[in-house]
């Protein structure tokens, strides 16, 4: 992964991410199709990412949950509001309970990923968008920024396990 910026704006609520991938973009969003794919990458690596359910489609639902290095588990939900694959993925997102239902659903925020294509890899830029500045600043206190780009981190791992084979000289070895 190429991390190429993060920016909080206090003034528009929002907290952008973007990163670029050695990948076309289809195979890129199959790292958020596939749960099992986003639990390999979903959280930081010392919060690994479960997801008891994901429904990966507009007005899907998704429940996941983080697992500390202590045991302690954090629970999150997600609903899909609209996708328009490989390109766009808009999700909102919220704490849950252990069943995956909303702690306080007023307490959600909301989150677009779009994926561009740049011929050889993808720009994959996320931009969260939070209710009010009160809600942006505790999110960034918890380290939302620095989990982000360690979760994203983790994504070239899974990238490569399909890239072919290359040689020295970075080309596709024979087969």
């Amino acid at each position: 992964m190429t991390f190429v910026s993060s920016t909080k704006d206090t003034e528009k609520l929002t907290f952008t991410l973007v990163t670029e991938f050695a990948a076309a973009p289809a195979r890129v969003w199959q790292v958020w199709e596939d749960p099992r794919q986003l639990e390999r990458w979903w959280g930081p690596p010392s919060w690994p990412a479960t997801f008891a359910t994901h429904s990966f489609a507009p007005g899907g639902r998704c429940h996941y949950y983080m697992t500390g290095p202590d045991g302690t588990t954090a629970h999150g939900w997600w609903e899909i509001k609209s996708m328009d694959a490989p390109h766009r993925l808009e999700i909102e997102d919220g704490f849950a309970n252990e069943d995956g239902s909303p702690t306080d659903p007023e307490d959600s925020t909301s989150f677009v990923v779009t994926f561009e294509d740049l011929g050889p890899g993808t720009r994959m830029t996320t931009v969260s968008r939070f209710r009010s500045l009160e809600q942006l600043e505790r999110m960034a206190a918890m380290g939302m920024e620095e989990g982000m780009r360690e979760a994203s981190g983790q994504i070239d791992a899974l990238l490569a396990e399909d890239a072919p084979e290359r040689n020295r000289a970075g080309e596709p070895a024979a087969g």
